[in-house]
């Protein structure tokens, strides 16, 4: 039976995929597919004999962004722990912060490096650092998980030249410098609050047990943190496969950037060359050979069979990663296909709402009804533009409140979720706990101290 209102496709979807995943347990790729087709089936926006096909078609496209890089995070991880680099960037951490305070130096680098390179990049680079702090320690592996995802998605949201924050800035028409100053300014209390603060809480209540996960064991890992500080490669090759991609991506955002304002030519040589070694495609292709390299080094005793039998188990690992992300991203493109978010935006249009609640309140819902928090800024981006003109403060003010209301519960339909979940080795229910929750907590209290601000500092 097809609806035209969106909101029944919308309805089913959920109750398909809380009934499969929660109360049947089935596997989460089996689950959201069919999901996904209960949508399709649903929605009067796709023809009924064409939804397997646009399934299909959805989750190609959700593929072709994301399988080499978790392909290839997938050896990054696993070589990473193995050969013992993690540990030692684990312990080159420790040095600094003391096993006390070691959640700041996860929050601190993933809060940098989210600027540059794509939330999910990020969270492939330094998941294993917080399963290697969690061996090593033996507790905060709730926290760490918390501030690896505040950090990421803080400035991921809000702060430009990452793409989202980046194409808000030019749809409100507000100042690029100003954008990014405050834009790293609201980011940092409520990266704070949601990762260290709720995250400290909720480690006080309970902590995650280390699962195997990206190929790697539990008992491995533990017996790796107690190695001699001899044994293990040197801190500036171990760090190698986490610098080396973040600066390769940077470089494409900063050749964007400078095509844009004039200071490069847009299809010249420079801006070819770091569009090639900045995709995440190249850039993680060459970490996870950097990364292999070293494990092969350190562990292998010039076995290249064992060497090959062993980077294969990691690629095993990352396919049913990918599997279930896409199944996640399709889940949330059926959505999108359905209509649902803009049916529910220019519902909300209509209720005469403050500027500040508006821009939050419609990028919050559709980021819940269809999962893409960029989709979601984006979106509320375009509609809140029109209106800008009536906003009494600085439009940076519009574009932080939108960008806050992005982040809000991520659940099911969000391919992040499935990222975190699997690369990080957690349960559903573990992943609604830390990075659901974070998410939720900064993007309430992201709306309050906007709120607060653009009343204090109206103009910049």
């Amino acid at each position: 039976m097809v609806f035209a209102n969106p909101l029944i496709p919308f309805v089913v979807g959920v109750i398909a995929v809380v009934f499969l995943l929660v109360y049947l347990k089935l596997p989460a790729f089996v689950g959201l597919i069919i999901a996904a087709m209960a949508i399709g089936a649903t929605t009067a926006e796709i023809p009924f004999g064409e939804v397997p096909a646009e399934i299909a078609q959805s989750f190609g496209d959700v593929m072709v962004s994301i399988g080499i890089p978790i392909l290839m995070a997938a050896i990054i991880g696993k070589t990473l722990m193995d050969s013992g680099a993690a540990e030692r960037i684990v312990r080159g951490f420790l040095s600094i912060t003391g096993d006390k305070n070691s959640e700041f130096a996860l929050m601190g680098s993933s809060y940098v490096l989210s600027i540059p390179v794509f939330f999910d990049n990020v969270f492939y680079l330094l998941a294993p650092l917080g399963r290697s702090m969690k061996a090593r320690t033996g507790v905060k592996f709730s926290l760490y998980i918390s501030v690896l995802a505040a950090g990421a998605l803080a400035t991921h949201m809000l702060v430009p030249p990452t793409p989202g924050p980046l194409a808000m800035a030019a749809e409100l028409n507000v100042d690029l410098g100003i954008a990014i100053v405050v834009g790293a300014v609201v980011a940092l209390p409520t990266s704070l609050l949601g990762g260290i603060v709720y995250g400290r809480f909720l480690h006080s209540r309970e902590d995650f047990p280390l699962r195997e996960a990206m190929g790697n064991d539990p008992e491995e890992l533990k017996e790796k943190s107690e190695t001699p500080i001899e044994e293990l490669p040197g801190l500036f090759e171990s760090s190698l496969p986490i610098a080396v991609p973040v600066v390769l991506i940077a470089s494409n955002t900063i050749g964007d950037i400078a095509a844009e304002t004039g200071y490069v030519a847009a299809e010249g040589a420079i801006v070819v060359a770091t569009s090639f070694i900045g995709d995440p495609n190249f850039a993680l292709t060459a970490a996870a050979m950097l990364s292999a390299y070293t494990f092969f080094r350190m562990e292998m005793d010039g076995d290249k069979e064992l060497f090959s039998n062993e980077l294969t188990e990691a690629i095993k690992s990352g396919g049913n990663i990918i599997a279930i992300t896409a199944a996640g991203g399709t889940f949330g493109a059926m959505l999108a296909a359905a209509g649902v978010g803009e049916y529910i935006a220019n519902g909300l249009q209509e209720l005469g709402l403050g500027l500040l609640v508006a821009g939050w309140l419609i990028a919050a819902v559709i980021r819940v009804a269809q999962g893409s928090g960029t989709v979601a800024i984006l979106t509320g981006a375009a509609i809140m533009a029109p209106l800008a003109g009536d906003f009494a403060a600085d439009p940076v003010w519009l574009m932080m409140a939108i960008g806050f209301g992005g982040m809000i519960a991520p659940w099911y339909n969000d391919s992040g979720f499935w990222i975190i979940s699997e690369v990080a080795g957690i349960t559903q229910l573990e992943t609604f706990k830390t990075y659901s929750a974070v998410a939720t907590i900064m993007s309430v209290s992201g709306l309050i101290t906007v709120f607060v601000l653009q009343l204090v500092i109206p103009s910049l």
